[in-house]
C-alpha cells in the first residue's frame, strides 16, 4: 500500500509540509511527498483531449502527477488559503487530475484527506471562513471522483505581512486585519505546526485513520 501526499505550498519546510509529512509518517505505510513547486503544473484547459486516452494533453509535469496519483492506493492533498480558498498551485494539481476519470474512474473508492493551512481564525465569525472552503474544495474533488474522504486537518498559519518587512506600518496589514487594530506583529507571533500540540496529535489520528481505510 502506498499513500501518496502532495502540497502546494510554496515554502520551504513549511507549516503545510510538515503537516502533511506528520499525517504520511503516521499512515506506517509506504509514502511518497510531493512538492508541486518542483513541478510545472498547467491549470486545465476544459478541452475534454483526455477523454478517450484518460492523458492529459497539456504536455508538463501534471502528466506524471497524474499517472502517481493513479498508482497510488490513497491521496492526501495539502494546500493553504490565499483570498480565502484553495490556492491555485494546489487547485491546478486537482484539476489536472480530471483525465483520470472518463470509463474507468481510476481515483474511485481509494481513501483520500485534506491537510488546510490557514492564517484567517476560524473563531472570528467576521472573517471569510477560509479554512472551510480551501477544506471544501478537497473534500468535493474527492466526493466527485467516488472516493473515501477520511478526514481534514486545519492548521492555523501565518499571515505573510508578518514576513514582508512592512506588517507594523502597512495601512494595507492583515495582521490587523485578522488580529485587531493593536495587534502587531510581536504580540501575534509568529505560529508552527511544532506549537499546534493538538494539531500535531491531530495529523497522527488522521494518518492512522487513513491506513485503517487501506486495510478495510
Amino acid at each position: 500500500m502506498k499513500v501518496l501526499g502532495v502540497s502546494g505550498s510554496p515554502i520551504k519546510n513549511s507549516n503545510t509540509d510538515k503537516a502533511l509529512k506528520a499525517v504520511l509518517e503516521a499512515t506506517g505505510l509506504e509514502t511518497e511527498f510531493i512538492k508541486l513547486t518542483d513541478y510545472v503544473v498547467a491549470p486545465c484547459m476544459a478541452c475534454l483531449g483526455c477523454v478517450k486516452t484518460n492523458r492529459c494533453v497539456i504536455h508538463d509535469d501534471g502528466i506524471v502527477l497524474a499517472e502517481k496519483a493513479k498508482e497510488a492506493d490513497a491521496l492526501v492533498v495539502a494546500g493553504f488559503t490565499p483570498y480565502s480558498t484553495l490556492d491555485s498551485r494546489t487547485k491546478a494539481f486537482i484539476e489536472r487530475l480530471y483525465p483520470l476519470r472518463h470509463n474507468h474512474g481510476f481515483m474511485a473508492g481509494k481513501p483520500g484527506a485534506a491537510v488546510i493551512t490557514s492564517c484567517v481564525p476560524e473563531d472570528n465569525k467576521q472573517l471569510p471562513p477560509a479554512c472551510e472552503m480551501g477544506t471544501n474544495a478537497v473534500i468535493f474533488y474527492m466526493m466527485e471522483e467516488g472516493m473515501r474522504f477520511v478526514g481534514a486537518l486545519k492548521i492555523q498559519g501565518n499571515v505573510p505581512c508578518i514576513r514582508c518587512g512592512f506588517g507594523d506600518q502597512c495601512k494595507m496589514s492583515g495582521i490587523r486585519m485578522l488580529y485587531g487594530p493593536t495587534a502587531t506583529i510581536d504580540s501575534v507571533g509568529i505560529k508552527t505546526f511544532e506549537s499546534q500540540p493538538l494539531n500535531v496529535d491531530a495529523a497522527g489520528e488522521l494518518g492512522r485513520k487513513i491506513a485503517e481505510a487501506l486495510i478495510a
